[in-house]
């Protein structure tokens, strides 16, 4: 069975550090996407695998994030302050998605798993890449 979402080069951002990460994010993705697909099992085995997947993810991004925030507070990044933003405007989002799921409130996982990798990939091919470039300059 295909990934719903597949590690390319053109993601790289020349940090490999990051990139390694990235690659990471790009897994737990899929693993929610797994977990949403969950066939065969009751519903509550189907929520506790997604339960434990959106952790795992939760928590790898905000280790992800410290990682991106140190780098560029080290140097001096000029678009530190806005990047940073959209990573707590990402967390407070995600956060509210994980109440809802567990409140019982209307949740469709695999809308919040493409909403994930939508984010992600914009994310890298934007801000990310705007960070690299500027990382990559300084090593020169």
């Amino acid at each position: 069975m295909s990934k719903f979402i597949e590690w390319d080069n053109r993601y790289s951002v020349g940090i490999k550090i990051i990139d390694d990460q990235h690659k990471h994010l790009l897994e737990l993705t899929n693993a929610l996407h797994d977990a949403c697909r969950s066939h065969g099992h009751s519903h509550e085995k189907t929520r506790q695998k997604f339960r434990e997947s959106i952790q795992s993810a939760v928590s790898y991004v905000q280790v992800h994030f410290s990682t991106e925030e140190k780098l560029m507070d080290k140097t001096d990044y000029p678009g530190t302050n806005a990047h940073k933003l959209e990573h707590k405007k990402f967390i407070q989002k995600v956060l509210e998605n994980i109440k809802a799921f567990e409140e019982g409130k209307t949740f469709v996982p695999n809308a919040f798993v493409r909403f994930l990798k939508d984010w992600i990939l914009e994310h890298i091919a934007i801000q990310d890449r705007q960070m690299g470039l500027h990382f990559l300059q300084l090593k020169k």
